[in-house]
């Protein structure tokens, strides 16, 4: 509740300072967000290329994967775009397998993880970011009980671990196929100049534009813009995405941009813009995304469509697999008198 509470205050502020928005360089910054998630589409399409190349995987259907799942995590906590955007390119890229792709995400955070780190120790440096001793007094927190319990915050950690650990090791004895689709995201890795130029290139390029964009948006709502305002700004948006208990980080962004920009605007300035940003990315994200899922499942339920073949898949089990008939077509299904005999 806090969370919500927090970002409706910040929504309040957003909507006092509208007026004096420059639309300009706010549409610049969303032409450069649309840009960012376009190169990683690219990237991502490259690591599937390497995981299966004998199928074609066309940019069209890993674009629309890749936004569905953006759009979802925009308006759903916990990151549960992510099981949409597996379906979808399941769904639609014939011959794959869902631990293949799930690997590629993997694949996929690897150049993200290094650099973010790397910004992120830049940032602390910088004083750019409360410390912990600042954290559970941070309004909409999301990891206040992490800080204020580490203790048991540990101990679940542990736990947590262990299990994953003793998840890998069953896997590792009685899972051989399992393993080997696994492994098959992991293809590109093999290649690390391939990997360098197909993959990292293109999320070096989407970083650009990350920055491009977070310091077009910060013009637009007036709050300046220097190597230290954006820097910050970037980190903490990178930290409320990795671990989204709210959607999109909404409420924690407001509550650390507020910390870490607070020499250089008003507390409403700066809960103006970090909301104003939001907004505007998500309502593009929003609209492609959900527009993707409704021409690649031709509804925006997609969890209808999920049931839809789950019940196929159920009849085809009852009936049995369709046997060729002399022409090759499929025979039709047995009569009431035969099946009886």
């Amino acid at each position: 509740m806090d969370d919500l509470h927090s970002f409706l205050d910040a929504f309040e502020a957003f909507l006092r300072h509208l007026a004096g928005v420059e639309l300009i360089p706010l549409f610049i910054g969303i032409a450069f967000h649309f840009l960012r998630l376009s190169a990683r589409v690219r990237g991502w399409q490259n690591i599937l290329r390497a995981a299966y190349p004998g199928i074609r995987i066309p940019y069209r259907t890993v674009f629309g994967s890749y936004w569905a799942g953006v759009a979802v995590n925009a308006i759903a906590p916990a990151r549960g775009g992510d099981v949409v955007r597996l379906y979808i390119a399941k769904h639609r890229l014939h011959g794959t397998t869902y631990p293949t792709i799930m690997s590629t995400l993997v694949v996929e955070t690897l150049f993200d993880f290094v650099l973010a780190t790397a910004l992120f120790l830049a940032a602390v440096q910088m004083g750019l970011l409360p410390g912990l001793g600042d954290l559970p007094s941070l309004p909409a927190f999301d990891w206040s009980f992490a800080v204020e319990h580490p203790a048991i915050a540990a101990l679940l950690g542990s736990v947590f671990v262990a299990g994953l650990i003793l998840f890998a090791t069953w896997a590792s004895r009685h899972v051989v196929a399992f393993k080997e689709k696994v492994k098959l995201g992991f293809a590109i890795l093999g290649d690390w100049r391939r990997f360098v130029t197909q993959v990292v290139s293109w999320q070096a390029l989407s970083w650009v534009f990350r920055i491009a964009a977070t310091a077009f948006f910060m013009n637009a709502f007036g709050i300046p813009v220097n190597v230290e305002t954006v820097l910050a700004v970037v980190v903490v948006g990178g930290l409320a995405t990795t671990m989204p208990f709210t959607p999109g980080g909404a409420g924690t962004q407001q509550a650390v941009i507020v910390f870490a920009l607070s020499g250089w605007a008003s507390s409403s300035a700066i809960l103006s813009f970090s909301v104003g940003m939001q907004v505007a990315t998500a309502a593009l994200t929003v609209s492609v995304g959900f527009a993707a899922i409704a021409i690649m499942l031709g509804t925006v339920r997609w969890r209808e469509h999920v049931r839809r073949d789950e019940d196929l898949m159920r009849r085809k089990g009852l009936d049995g697999p369709e046997k060729p008939s002399a022409n090759g077509e499929p025979a039709p299904a047995p009569s009431g008198r035969a099946r009886r005999a």
